[in-house]
């Protein structure tokens, strides 16, 4: 037995307005929202792979989220926040747990993707094989990318440059031919010696010329290629003979450019005495010449014999230390007794400093042997360069007297004996202190108390205190 309810034909139809009132209310809020998610979810993706993009270029370190890719298949698969959704696959949202799911195309869509512009964004074939790329590979890819900019701008620079040089700059062969033009030739020191030898030894050439050609020539010779080229080309024996020429400015001038081209140069003061210079030099110092001649003689002499202990061997032998005593001795030769006095003091100095050096190298051991064998001290002092010397402490000049104190200090262990017994000594001393002692107090009102006289001062009073 069945009992049937009846419903009021009005309640119903409320019921049904309440539901269709529902109905359209939340409708729409979940159209939205699933609107929103996918349109979300599109640009988020763009905007990820953009910054990903922009990344790669400007840094050399990347973190692994940056370059994690969601790899799709044929499957529904769920994509994880931060994963980067490559364009032209199927995207699910499940609305209740918020879930976003995503798959390849059907081959039937992914052809008509991939035949349509609009929907291929011309981006190509895309690899996405998850065990295509590393994060490692992609890091070396993208580094190796910078690399490959930066050498190309570094290129480009290098270009630049290259291309400002030549425009500022003309090279040699275009200068020499604008100079041919104008009737003017670019030499090099070579051919300008070459040419200034060629002058000096011809017999055409005045004598005017060939000073002319000597005074240039010594401008070059100072440089030590420029006196060995002058050595291969056989300038240096022309040199070397001109110390025989009958003519005195041709004497003069050939010792001014040896000279030069001596001076620190080891090579051409082998040459040169090997090629007998050191004979003629002595030749001219000995004999009667224009005090000229001998200045300039003088000058080739102390540039042969410094820093070369063989040239001071052979000098001693051939009685060169008679010869330069002579001329301290020699009347209208005073402007030479400062230079021989500062010759002597230099190579005294040189051999005794060789004593206070320890080396164990070779070429040191050579060294000091080559001096040994210079018996220099014994003949300074054998030959009265003891008494010479301090006779000189009366030339005026304070510049002079200073180069013979310091040659008397160093002579002062050799010498001592001699220098006690010279009375006249101990009396030039006193006179100079007396003198400096006035200097020395003029130089202290004018607020010098370590001044020039006070030094010359300081030297006279320790050579008397070592002689009393």
């Amino acid at each position: 037995m069945s009992r049937s309810i009846s419903v009021p034909r009005s309640s119903v139809v409320k019921l049904s307005l309440v539901v269709l009132l529902l109905f359209v209310t939340n409708f729409p809020s979940c159209l939205s929202d699933r609107v929103a998610e996918f349109a979300l979810t599109e640009k988020v993706g763009d905007s990820k792979e953009e910054d990903s993009q922009e990344a790669a270029v400007e840094e050399n370190d990347f973190d692994s989220e940056d370059l994690e890719v969601f790899y799709p298949t044929n499957q529904w698969q769920t994509v994880r926040p931060g994963q980067a959704i490559p364009a032209g696959l199927h995207v699910q949202l499940n609305l209740q747990t918020g879930e976003k799911l995503a798959k390849l195309p059907d081959n039937e869509n992914k052809k008509n993707d991939m035949k349509d512009p609009q929907k291929s964004k011309g981006l190509g074939h895309i690899d996405i094989d998850p065990s295509s790329f590393t994060t490692q590979e992609l890091k070396k890819a993208l580094s190796k990318m910078k690399k490959s900019m930066k050498t190309d701008d570094d290129t480009l620079a290098q270009k630049a440059h290259q291309e400002d040089v030549r425009r500022r700059f003309r090279p040699i062969e275009k200068l020499k031919e604008e100079f041919r033009e104008l009737n003017l030739q670019l030499e090099t020191d070579f051919e300008i010696m070459f040419k200034l030898i060629n002058k000096f030894n011809s017999s055409t050439s005045t004598l005017e010329e060939k000073i002319t050609a000597l005074y240039d020539l010594e401008y070059y010779v100072h440089q030590v290629d420029n006196a060995k080229d002058l050595l291969s080309i056989g300038g240096l024996q022309l040199l070397i003979n001109g110390l025989n020429s009958t003519e005195p400015l041709v004497k003069e001038y050939a010792a001014f450019v040896l000279g030069a081209a001596l001076s620190s140069n080891p090579k051409i003061q082998v040459a040169a005495i090997e090629g007998g210079a050191l004979q003629k030099l002595l030749v001219i110092l000995a004999t009667d010449q224009p005090l000229a001649v001998k200045k300039k003689a003088l000058f080739a002499l102390s540039s042969m014999l410094r820093q070369f202990p063989y040239a001071q061997q052979q000098f001693l032998k051939l009685g060169g230390l008679q010869v330069l005593r002579h001329l301290c001795t020699e009347k209208g030769t005073e402007m030479l007794h400062v230079r021989i006095v500062t010759l002597l003091y230099d190579l005294v100095v040189e051999k005794l400093s060789l004593k206070d050096l320890l080396d164990d190298d070779d070429q040191f051991r050579e060294r000091a042997q080559q001096y040994s064998q210079v018996i220099l001290l014994p003949a300074i002092v054998e030959q009265g360069w003891c008494g010479i010397i301090p006779n000189l402490l009366r030339m005026p000049e304070h510049d002079a007297r200073e180069k013979v104190l310091k040659t008397v200090h160093v002579l002062l262990a050799s010498c001592r004996d001699s220098y006690k017994a010279d009375h006249s000594l101990s009396h030039t001393l006193s006179l100079l202190r007396q003198e400096y002692e006035v200097l020395v107090a003029d130089e202290q009102k004018e607020g010098e108390d370590d001044g020039y006289f006070k030094e010359l001062l300081s030297s006279i009073n320790s050579l008397a205190q070592q002689l009393n």
